[in-house]
């Protein structure tokens, strides 16, 4: 029983930004094909589905950053670093990622405390009536999420091992 609920955990830990980011497209699109149907069949608007979808897709946006982050298909320029000998390339490329932590942390931060000062003095979205800071959580929580799959990748690779694969093998999944 321990060990079901166990893989059941690693499995949804493993794969929380891919189910949680279809989930949220997959409602984003439904939301605009009602809204779509609605205005063919009846030429009047669900105004629900509009603010609905602008959520999710704003929720899908966050948490597949940090998808991107996790697999290491996020845009980086890399081709200066081919010059370099691995060891060199691994060391820049640790900080470089070691300032994009930083500054996803900041982010974090300054966001949490903007959603903090809009708890304090609740702002209704228009037609869902759902407290603003409550949907915008997603901001500092998809930045924390990317900077933790960020750390994840390097903790994996250490314990491997196989850190210089990093930049050895580029296009290597950074997070298995």
């Amino acid at each position: 029983m321990f060990q079901q609920l166990t893989r059941l955990l690693r499995l949804f830990y493993n794969n929380f930004e891919e189910v949680f980011s279809a989930l949220c497209v997959g409602a984003m699109v439904a939301c605009l094909m009602i809204q779509v149907g609605a205005r063919w069949i009846t030429g009047a608007g669900v105004p629900w589905t509009e603010e609905l979808s602008r959520y999710t897709f704003l929720w899908s946006v966050f948490v597949a950053a940090a998808l991107v982050a996790k697999q290491g298909t996020h845009v980086r320029i890399s081709a200066q670093y081919l010059l370099m000998p691995p060891k060199a390339r691994l060391v820049f490329r640790m900080f470089v990622d070691a300032l994009w932590v930083c500054m996803n942390l900041y982010i974090t931060w300054l966001s949490w405390n903007v959603i903090q000062s809009g708890l304090e003095f609740p702002e209704l979205s228009p037609t869902l009536n759902i407290v603003r800071g409550y949907v915008e959580m997603i901001i500092p929580f998809g930045f924390a999420l990317m900077s933790w799959r960020i750390v994840e990748g390097y903790i994996v690779h250490w314990r491997k091992g196989t850190l210089l694969n990093i930049v050895t093998e580029p296009h290597e999944y950074e997070g298995s």
